[in-house]
């Protein structure tokens, strides 16, 4: 379980100074997927940094299992971030001059896992292990990016708008390979976007607006990649 308790964040000073994060609170429990859902300019992105130990927040605690990350000094969150958590971003960070077998496989290095192949597999990319990036199209591209995220084994993962490079098919794809991966290793998903629409494929959606959470509600019944609206 995940405790986020009045957590803010700022950047900037006087005059300039804004306030990213006013306060949150939030629970995300094991195993859930979650849609921080807001449009640009309203907390999510810095919401997705400072709970994932990318960023310090400037007050308030967040507590993975009672661990407060919080508190912990520089290299304790790297081997937190490391051995926890796992990221997708809208850019899929590749190393261009390596192979999808050794993108993903310096994802399963960090946690010792020597069954990246099936992770590459359950992509659908066993046939293009030798290609390099300049090789896949950007849906390819990004299953190697979640791949590579996935072989940490990570007990939570972070995505942040992972579909907006994507065309609506590329995009279906790789919200039905996360999700049906999410159904089969029992990870949490904490995913940040502003289309409402996707949102419906998640367990629980909490909405974010100025910097406060402004709604949170439980999705009753859960769409499908193919059957939400693009």
């Amino acid at each position: 379980m995940i405790k986020i308790s009045n957590v803010t964040k700022s950047y900037g000073s006087g005059e300039s100074k804004c306030d990213a994060l006013k306060g949150v609170d939030a629970v995300i429990e094991d195993g859930e997927f979650v849609v921080i859902l807001g449009a640009s300019g309203s907390g999510k992105s810095t919401f997705l940094s400072v709970v994932s130990g990318l960023e310090h927040p400037d007050s308030g605690s967040i507590e993975y299992d009672s661990v407060d990350i919080t508190k912990l000094n520089d290299r304790e969150l790297t081997k937190f971030r490391r051995d926890v958590v796992g990221f997708i971003f809208q850019q899929y960070y590749l190393l261009a001059d390596m192979t999808v077998d050794k993108n993903v496989r310096m994802g399963a290095d960090l946690a010792g896992n020597r069954d990246h192949r099936e992770i590459i597999n359950a992509v659908g990319l066993g046939n293009k292990i030798d290609k390099y990036p300049r090789e896949l199209s950007g849906g390819e591209q990004q299953r190697v990016a979640i791949a590579r995220a996935l072989a940490k084994k990570p007990k939570v993962l972070f995505l942040d708008e992972p579909t907006g490079a994507l065309d609506e098919e590329t995009g279906r794809q790789v919200l039905d390979y996360v999700t049906k991966l999410h159904s089969e290793r029992k990870f949490t998903i904490v995913m940040i976007t502003h289309n409402q629409n996707i949102a419906e494929m998640a367990d629980r959606v909490i909405k974010i607006n100025s910097g406060t959470i402004a709604e949170t509600y439980e999705n009753k019944t859960r769409k499908t990649a193919y059957e939400i609206r693009w």
